[in-house]
């Protein structure tokens, strides 16, 4: 958290459109000692007791990251929107809401940097900055994602009813987006 706080005077956050990113591990360990420096979380990505997040189910959504530049990064640097992004950022409390759509599971994240990036925010990934996900049981809606067709179709129209509305919102500068969901 210090180092957030920090970052975001540092970055001038305030007068910026920037999304500051924190890179986001997990464990599968119901205990855990929180590590107390990036020293030491990499020794604990390193012994298996931590990795990126959603690694094993979900890479896409944090892959532009890019954990091997962060593993040695002393300075903030930046990263490129890509398809499927949903990290944890840090942003101006002017920024744009979460779409009201994307309640429940299901591309509440992915719609957020996305839309933030059609605003020309700049994802900056905060080299000394980190969360760990904890495990936990599943939550409801994801369970109704997983388990109820209707849910997922409706989440798809949600999904393409987004993008025609960023389509004429923001015009040419919007038809990465739809590239990029139908190579995804």
């Amino acid at each position: 958290f210090l180092f957030a706080r920090k970052s975001v005077i540092q970055l001038d956050l305030a007068n910026t459109k920037k999304a500051l990113i924190v890179p986001a591990f997990e464990t599968l360990r119901y205990r855990l000692s929180f590590p107390k420096s990036k020293a030491e979380l990499l020794s604990m990505l390193d012994m298996g007791t931590l990795f990126t997040f959603r690694y094993h189910v979900w890479t896409k959504g944090h892959a532009p990251t890019n954990f091997a530049k962060w593993r040695t990064a002393t300075t903030p640097y930046r990263v490129e929107w890509e398809a499927d992004f949903e990290p944890y950022v840090v942003v101006r409390k002017d920024c744009p809401e979460y779409d009201r759509r994307f309640v429940g599971f299901g591309w509440n994240k992915v719609a957020h940097i996305m839309e933030l990036d059609a605003q020309e925010y700049e994802f900056t990934v905060l080299p000394n900055a980190y969360m760990i996900h904890m495990p936990h049981a599943p939550s409801f809606d994801i369970t109704k994602f997983r388990s109820n067709k209707q849910y997922r179709i409706c989440l798809k129209t949600l999904k393409e009813e987004f993008q025609q509305d960023m389509s004429r919102h923001y015009g040419f500068a919007a038809l990465k987006y739809l590239t990029a969901e139908n190579n995804s």
